[in-house]
């Protein structure tokens, strides 16, 4: 009898034990927060002050919620219109990596929704990008593109820091004109070039120019030093030797006169 007892009794705890189970599975009162999300806690739809962080986290069953949200930075891209200072209308891309605050993602759920980057983002750098631009000229925003980038991301943390989304990076990837303005450019490129040319080929013939000056003069004073150190002296110091290397050259015989003979001796006497 004792044993019938203990057998059904058991058997109890078994019943018990199992219906304890199906209802921790059925009500499902934990919930597991991944790595780089975080969970915002509604109560029968309210957003909660509590925020689940990563790991197993117990929720009420029935009356609680935890929706996960990922807190890892993303990157978003998108092409935003704008008009130069000098009105070149201008089409600008733009990559930017940001992530939602971790502390904040319960306000960021409750006064924005899933749909922040539609909603938050994209208005934000549409709207960065216009101001930024109109500060410029067309060809400034391609001459002082880290200027242009450094105040378009100022602006955007700025922004998006109100809506509670943390901006890490921007970047332009890419500038694009209208035909027309592309065309004026590589013109004005065009003449910039020739216009060097012709400074380089100026002070090259400038250069050539001096050059033959120099070169003129220093043959000037050449040969005013050697016209200053010419002297009665050194011309019959020239003459005697030209004298002399003749002598050294004369073989002995008399030159021939016409009559067939030699020269005959003239005493001068």
């Amino acid at each position: 009898m004792n044993d019938l007892k203990r057998t059904i009794a058991l058997i109890k705890i078994v019943v018990w034990a199992f219906v304890i189970l199906i209802l921790i599975f059925a009500f499902n009162p934990f919930v597991l927060v991944g790595p780089g999300e975080r969970g915002v806690v509604t109560r029968f739809g309210a957003v909660q002050e509590s925020i689940k962080g990563e790991g197993l986290n117990f929720r009420i069953p029935v009356m609680e919620k935890v929706i996960l949200v990922d807190v890892k930075v993303r990157k978003y891209e998108c092409t935003a219109s704008a008009a130069s200072k000098d009105l070149q209308t201008v089409q600008i891309q733009v990559a930017l990596n940001f992530n939602v605050d971790p502390l904040t993602v319960n306000k960021l759920w409750q006064e924005i929704g899933k749909d922040f980057e539609s909603r938050i983002v994209d208005p934000a750098i549409q709207e960065s990008v216009k101001a930024i631009s109109a500060q410029f000229t067309a060809e400034e925003l391609i001459q002082k593109r880290t200027e242009v980038k450094a105040q378009v991301q100022d602006l955007l943390i700025k922004r998006l820091r109100e809506n509670y989304l943390i901006v890490s990076a921007v970047s332009i990837t890419n500038f694009n004109f209208s035909p027309e303005f592309n065309a004026a450019i590589e013109a004005k490129q065009q003449a910039e070039q020739m216009a060097l040319k012709a400074q380089r080929d100026l002070v090259r013939i400038k250069t050539e120019a001096e050059q033959q000056v120099a070169q003129a003069q220093a043959q000037a004073e050449a040969l005013r030093l050697q016209k200053e150190q010419v002297s009665p002296q050194l011309i019959e110091l020239r003459r005697i030797e030209a004298q002399i290397k003749a002598i050294e050259k004369w073989n002995g015989v008399l030159p021939q006169y016409a009559g067939g003979g030699p020269i005959p001796f003239i005493d001068v006497k």
